[in-house]
């Protein structure tokens, strides 16, 4: 599926949020069974015992399979198929004189039983996955492993253990800023589509180190703990819904010497919408700018120190030192 210069890229590791944190790079690796598991029973009501069947809709090209989930289906099992970018294609919305063209990276879509046995759509549901995308290239890096395996055959893990800096050439931080940007806007148009009376909902997937790196972004923000063990990003003064139309799955990566690859996990499940995504950005992260002291105020040195490389007058005046004086003790005299 993945592209050449890309191939075998899972997570990279960078201290950009201060701590080492491995930053997932590769969406389709976050299609994680229990996790789409997770997403189905929350966004379409299961309780967690029940069996719910999910299907990529490739699978129902087979005969066989296409019968088994139709009997599922009149049987009145709970049975969800989804359509995504590598299988079977995303689902978009079309764009009009006023609104964009969106895709979804992956659509859940329950199935139910119609009238004598056929089988009916019911809601739909959202299924996003923002990984995260890195400056520099990948190609050098995967180009040194190609090599490493070819020229160090039986003994490819040592030898890469040895030069960490294959791993890395050509490799610079993780997009941060530019990542948020461009997914607050597809963000809040999801959220906003995932609350529609037609809709089951819509979830975003993110890893920790990206939810890390996002905290300036909102404000720093508070969650607030529910009852069920989710948690709620919610503007103060509003009292937590248990079923709110948008939810936050931040995963993480569980090391493991023996599972490979390592297993995701939930981290943080949070329940929010798009005003308190709003909220956040627009109204608190700003003000935090703005208070005394803030990095605003500071703007306006900044911008005259650069200038005063080009205009002299404008270099601020330098502070005169203090004095220091001999201390002197009991007894002594000062000449």
């Amino acid at each position: 599926m993945k592209q050449k210069n890309s191939k075998g890229v899972c997570t990279i590791s960078s201290t950009s949020n201060g701590e080492r944190q491995d930053w997932l790079a590769c969406p389709f690796r976050a299609l994680d069974v229990p996790m789409l598991h997770d997403a189905a029973h929350r966004l379409f009501g299961y309780a967690p015992g029940d069996d719910v069947s999910i299907v990529a809709v490739p699978v129902l090209e087979k005969p066989q399979a296409a019968d088994d989930l139709r009997k599922r289906v009149s049987e009145g099992k709970p049975t969800i198929v989804y359509f995504q970018n590598k299988l079977g294609g995303e689902i978009s919305i079309s764009s009009t004189d006023r609104s964009p063209e969106f895709s979804f990276d992956a659509t859940m879509i329950e199935l139910l039983p119609g009238d004598a046995g056929a089988v009916t759509v019911g809601q739909y549901g959202i299924f996003e996955i923002q990984t995260m995308d890195f400056h520099g290239t990948y190609a050098k890096a995967v180009r040194n492993l190609d090599n490493a395996r070819h020229m160090h055959k039986g003994e490819f893990g040592a030898s890469v253990e040895s030069h960490p800096q294959w791993l890395s050439e050509g490799v610079e931080g993780p997009n941060i800023a530019n990542a948020f940007k461009r997914t607050f806007y597809q963000m809040m148009f999801k959220f906003q589509i995932g609350a529609h009376d037609t809709s089951a909902g819509c979830i975003l997937a993110i890893p920790r180190a990206v939810w890390d790196s996002w905290q300036r972004h909102l404000g720093r923000p508070d969650l607030v703990p529910h009852p069920d063990g989710t948690w709620r990003l919610m503007q103060e003064g509003n009292d937590p819904v248990d079923n709110p139309p948008a939810w936050i799955y931040v995963f993480d990566t569980e090391l493991s010497a023996t599972n490979t690859p390592n297993p995701l996990r939930l981290w943080r499940v949070i329940g929010t919408d798009a005003a308190a995504l709003s909220h956040y950005t627009l109204d608190v992260a700003p003000e935090a700018a703005l208070e005394a002291g803030g990095s605003v105020d500071r703007l306006r040195d900044s911008i005259t120190l650069r200038l005063s490389k080009y205009l002299p007058e404008l270099r601020p005046a330098r502070k005169a030192r203090a004095v220091r004086t001999k201390s002197v003790s009991p007894g002594q005299t000062m000449l």
